[in-house]
This record gives structure tokens, sequence and C-alpha cells, in this order.
């Protein structure tokens, strides 16, 4: 429909009836010189990752880690319910900024094992609990794509709300492939209604990150220059306040490098750039933002940021304040805070709608797929070469082995990426089980094989060791402080299986890899060899170099996690004695760090 003042009005009553008429109506304020003034709130979360309930489905008891945080949309439900009932329910909406249906093997169990796309298939858990709990509008996540568009869809279609992507285009119209915005229409004592609009923005790097799923189906301009675009088209068609929802971190960094010309984390450079914004819902970094002002540079005016931890570890609460002005509504003051999920009981309407899915998972993260002659564990696989990240690399670098055989690439040595995904994940000694394998690998990564050379893998290496902060022969060595320099994720740290070599930590980044050895002897620069490596990486995520570039001699459709889970039950017993070696260690000056 061709957007105009008719057709937004038209919408706007239409989107925002429900959201009027739901609560009570707040009593205007009377201002010193007659105004009338209104208030409402918008409620956010992001990045929920699947997470309903207060479980963990990898160690399969009461989510809790060191803040004693809890998590999950039933908690949530608790908040959003008090917040309405404190404002009065037609007072307030509901939003989400995206990454819902991945995440827990709950959300992966109805994309995969009972997926939602087979006929007659099932409603997904986060439809069924995000329409109970009446969420208003929700941006994509990046994370929405990773099942493949079809998934992707048959979720837009269970949900009561509009899934939103005004940077979401078909690769052929260039036009929207999902709703950019929706519109609210709040009812007030004045006479006047307030006309909200919610304009939804995913991440650019989809078209990285899964590449497979979107490659000639869509395409992902930039935050700030699809903003710049509706914002504008919204007010002039009325909208008294408008709401960004943007799947994309504030701090104006990327971690694909230069391979897109759009920034990942854009969502303070879209407050800074784009004028007649109020407010913006911050996701996708992970990142727990309760208030940060930006200032537009053309207007002068501060836009106010949130973001509310994951998982439904906090909500978003945005408090507008308006005042009727010669003919309409202007915004006043915007604030925001967060409340924490730990402080709530799960609603038990959640739990209960929603019960008989949390225990057909439960079940099936519980079965047996085989034994373990020792316990294993990631606690230390961050600054040390442990058996169990040893185990990926191996399952990997075996089944790329095998795809190879009898074909061109079979003579050239297989080496192995892979990464420390959570420090938690463990395998028991006795019965391990699915979600025991499971929790190596928590993310729908693929596997891909590539060839590169030895020179290239060098540079990789020394771009994976950025990771770890420069510190000098003799100084102590806090592990608390060691990893993670500038910022850089354990997922974006990767140790290479097959090859051995000492990451000197007292050399700044980019020269710290010493004594890089194949088989006993030094690395040749010329020597080619084929890397089994995830999607992710393969597509460019976390801008290693060489790898995107690289020719690619085998893919796989098959997640890595399902690989593991399937070689542990035909192997029947996994002993690290089979595969498991030092071949990497922290050093300063030739002295082993550990």
């Amino acid at each position: 429909m061709p957007l105009n003042r008719r057709t937004f009005l038209g919408r706007s009553a239409a989107a925002g009836a429900g959201v009027a008429m739901a609560g009570g109506i707040a009593g205007p304020a009377e201002a010193a010189a007659g105004e009338k003034r209104y208030s409402f709130t918008v409620m956010g979360t992001t990045d929920l990752h699947g997470n309903v309930f207060n479980w963990d489905y990898f160690t399969d008891k009461e989510f809790d880690d060191k803040a004693h945080n809890d998590v999950g949309l039933a908690k949530i439900s608790t908040l959003v319910e008090r917040v309405r009932k404190e404002k009065g329910r037609g007072n307030t909406l509901l939003i989400d900024a995206g990454d819902t249906i991945q995440g827990t093997q709950l959300s992966y169990y109805y994309a995969k094992v009972d997926p939602i796309t087979a006929e007659r298939g099932p409603v997904h858990p986060m439809a069924r609990a995000m329409n109970a709990i009446g969420y208003d509008a929700a941006a994509l996540g990046n994370h929405e794509f990773n099942y493949g568009i079809p998934v992707l869809r048959k979720f837009q279609e269970q949900c009561d709300f509009p899934l939103l992507g005004a940077n979401a285009l078909d690769a052929k119209t260039l036009r929207p492939a999902f709703p950019p915005y929706s519109v609210h229409r709040l009812r007030t004592p004045c006479g006047r209604d307030v006309r909200v609009a919610v304009l939804g923005l995913t991440n650019p790097g989809i078209a990285i990150w899964d590449k497979a799923n979107v490659s000639g189906r869509m395409v992902f301009p930039g935050l700030e220059e699809q903003a710049a675009k509706w914002v504008p088209r919204l007010r002039s068609m009325g909208a008294d306040v408008v709401i960004v929802s943007a799947h994309s971190g504030s701090s104006g960094t990327s971690s694909y490098g230069d391979q897109l010309p759009y920034v990942e984390n854009a969502a303070g450079l879209v407050a800074e750039q784009v004028p007649g914004i109020d407010a913006i819902l911050v996701g996708h970094a992970h990142t727990e933002i309760p208030e940060y002002r930006v200032r537009n540079r053309e207007t002068g005016k501060d836009v106010v940021l949130s973001e509310p931890l994951k998982w439904g570890q906090r909500l978003t609460l945005f408090d507008v304040d308006l005042v009727w002005r010669k003919g309409r509504w202007v915004v006043e003051k915007v604030g925001a805070r967060v409340l924490n999920s730990n402080t709530v009981e799960e609603d038990p309407e959640i739990v209960s709608l929603l019960g008989e899915e949390h225990a057909k998972v439960v079940a099936y993260v519980n079965q047996v797929i085989g034994t373990s002659t020792v316990a294993m564990s990631t606690a230390d696989a961050p600054w040390k070469d442990e058996p169990i990240i040893d185990l990926i690399n191996h399952v990997q670098a075996e089944t790329v082995r095998e795809a190879l055989a009898g074909g061109a690439y079979a003579g050239l040595p297989v080496l192995s990426q892979a990464s420390c995904f959570s420090r938690t994940a463990r395998i028991p000694a006795g019965q391990v089980t699915i979600r025991d394998a499971a929790g190596l690998y928590p993310f729908e990564n693929t596997l891909e094989a590539r060839v590169l050379t030895g020179a290239q893998l060098k540079d990789y290496l020394e771009f994976s060791a950025r990771y770890y902060v420069q510190t000098p022969a003799g100084a102590p060595v806090d592990t608390a402080k060691l990893t993670n320099a500038g910022g850089t994720p354990d997922y974006n740290y990767d140790a290479v299986y097959g090859l051995s070599y000492e990451i000197d930590i007292a050399r700044p980044a980019g020269s710290r890899i010493v004594n890089l050895s194949f088989e006993g002897r030094p690395l040749d620069p010329a020597a080619r060899f084929v890397l089994a490596v995830n999607n992710y990486r393969a597509s460019g995520g976390g801008a290693f170099p060489h790898v995107a570039a690289a020719q690619q001699v085998w893919s796989n459709s098959e997640e890595i996690r399902n690989t593991i889970i399937q070689w542990v039950r035909e192997k029947g017993t996994v002993d690290p004695a089979a595969f498991a070696s030092v071949d990497w260690r922290l050093t300063r000056d030739g002295v082993p760090v550990f």
C-alpha cells in the first residue's frame, strides 16, 4: 500500500485501537498556561534468544550466574503486567529489538526436531509466549535468519504482532521484505490521540553471517541510510512520537571489517545523524545500558537509547512525557531505566502455557548418546589448549577429511579452527547426553572447508592472538584480565588444530606467533592446507584475514553441533587419548605462562 497520510492514520487507528482501549486512560496534568499533558511508557526487550523459562537446558537446572540474574519471558511477563497495572495498559507499548528464535535448545527443538514448518507443525514457543504477553512489535535480529527464510516466515505468520525490518529488502525489487514500521494510537483524556511510530532496523551483517540463507533473496543496507529515509516520512504523516527498535549496538564498530560499507553497531550513529527520533531500543551487543543520551547534530536535541540485558534479564522502560502545543503533541521529556527480572517470580500463566513444550525439550536433551573416559571442561580453554576444544576440532577435521577423500583435494593436510563459546561447557566422565555435547556448540553454525597457505594461516593466527592483553615477562598473570583485549569476545578467538605454535603475550599484537610448525618442521609459507571452518568465520564473521576470500572446496548444511552429537553416538566412547594434545601455549620470551 502506498505510504501517505491517509493510509498512515488508517493503519495507526487499526494498529493502536487494541492498545488504546486495553487499559485505563491517564489523567492530564495541567501546565501553568493551561497546556494539556500526557505520559506513556514503552517497554522493551532484546536478544531473548529462545528463553521462555528461567532454565538452562545445557546444565539441566535453573539458570544462574555470578550476579544471580534470571532469564526468560515468563519473568518478563510478570514485570510487564506490573508496569501495565501501574500505568494503565492503554498507556503502554511493548516492543522487542530482535534475536528471538535462536539460542536455546527450546528454540532449536521447534526449528529442527519438531519444526514449526512441518505440515500441521506446532506453534513456535516464542510466538506463543510473546502473543500471550501482548507484544506490539519486534524488530528482526540477525539470528532470525539462522534457520532459513521458511522458518522465519512461519514464525512471522504465527506472531500476532509485526516483525519489522526497514532495511531488510527484497534483493530484486529493493522493496521492504518485512513491514518497515508499525503505528500505534494511544487514546488520551485530552480528546487528542497520540500516534506512536515504531521503526524496525536490523543488522547489515546478516548478508555475511547468513549468506547461504539470504544471498540473492534479501539485501541489508545501512541503518543510518534507512532511518533517514523512513523517519521523516513517518513524521510528515502524523507520527507524534518516533521510537526506533534497532538490532544494532551503540558502539559504532563492526566485526566484519570492510567487507560491507555499513556499520554493524550503528544505533548511536542513527541517533546522532537522523533528526526526528525520540528514543532507540538497542539490541545485538548483549550489554546493559539503562540510559544513554546522544545529541542529534542537526537538532541539538538528545535522543535516549537503552539496551536491556540479553535473554530477558532486564526490561527497558522509556517514559515519554508530551505536552499539547499549537495544535499538536510535542515530546517534552524522555527518560529510560531498566527493571531486573530476578526481582519477580515467573508468570504462572506463561509457565502453564508452555509447560508441555518445556518437558519435551528437557527429555530430548537428556538422551544419552555415549560415554566419556574422563571429565573435560572449558574453564581454562581461553588460555590453554584443552582436550574439550580438541574434541570439536578433531570432529571437524575428521568430517572434512572424509568428505574430501578420493577427490582433488584429498592430498592436502586438513587443519581445523574452533573457539571457546562457553566457559562453563563440560563433558562429564561416564554418560554423555545430547545437552553435554550441544553445550560445546550453542550456535547453529555449519561446516566448510577452505584452502589457505601457510603464510595466510600465520596471519590468521596473529589476528586471533589479539585476544590477549599484552603482559610483560615477569609481570603477574591474572587470567581474569588476560583475555578479551580490545573487547574481543571469546567466540572471536580461534585455536587452530593440526599446527604447533606459541603465542608470546609479551609481544605486541601482530607479532606474537612464534615457533609455528607443521609435523615437526617450520611451517612453509607456500604450503597449501584445507581449513575446516565454521560458516560464520568463513563468511567473514570476526573479520579474520584471508578466509572469506579463500577457495571453498566443501560445505555442509548440517549444524556442527549435530555433527558432534552424531560422532559421539557412532564412536560410543569419547577418549581424549585418541585426539587431544597440547599443540599451542602462551609464552613470554620463550617461557610458558602456564
